[in-house]
């Protein structure tokens, strides 16, 4: 894998109220490896937030981290049923939120690393949704790294 990646996460609640329409982020990044952890290093922009919100993900085989520094902040924590509960600064407000993990799937080749995480979300310590991740990190010296309509 190269420094140089193009990271794609896809995310889906299942609540009654919501339409399940899938939220989709498509952008560039770093990679890394350190201690048998993967690292990814992103810039994220929020639509109607002033700033920018810098993303680390680190991940190893059983487990998911997401860390998030600006316009929001949070630090949420994947692991397979294990419930972890963080605070979501975001720049209307603070949540707390529950994150109980029932799936955390890696699979990793030379060029590319999946994620697929099936977890339950609380707010408040109220049951909001199932939810659902996915990822795909693909190296750029892949001979697909492109982004298709």
């Amino acid at each position: 894998m190269t420094k140089e990646v193009l990271v794609k996460i896809s995310g889906l609640q299942f609540a009654p109220e919501n339409d399940n329409e899938p939220i989709e982020l498509i952008t560039s990044g770093d990679y890394y490896k350190r201690n048998g952890k993967h690292y990814i290093v992103y810039e994220e922009v929020m639509e109607g937030v002033p700033g920018t919100t810098k993303s680390i993900i680190k991940l190893n085989d059983d487990f998911l981290d997401i860390t998030k520094k600006g316009a929001t902040n949070v630090h949420m924590m994947f692991e397979k049923n294990r419930k972890n509960v963080t605070y979501y600064y975001t720049p209307y407000g603070s949540l707390l939120i529950g994150i109980d993990a029932k799936r955390v799937e890696i699979q990793e080749s030379e060029h590319n690393i999946d994620v697929k995480v099936d977890y339950e979300l609380e707010v408040n310590y109220e049951h909001m949704a199932d939810c659902s991740i996915t990822m795909n990190i693909k190296s750029k010296d892949a001979g697909d790294f492109r982004i298709q309509a």
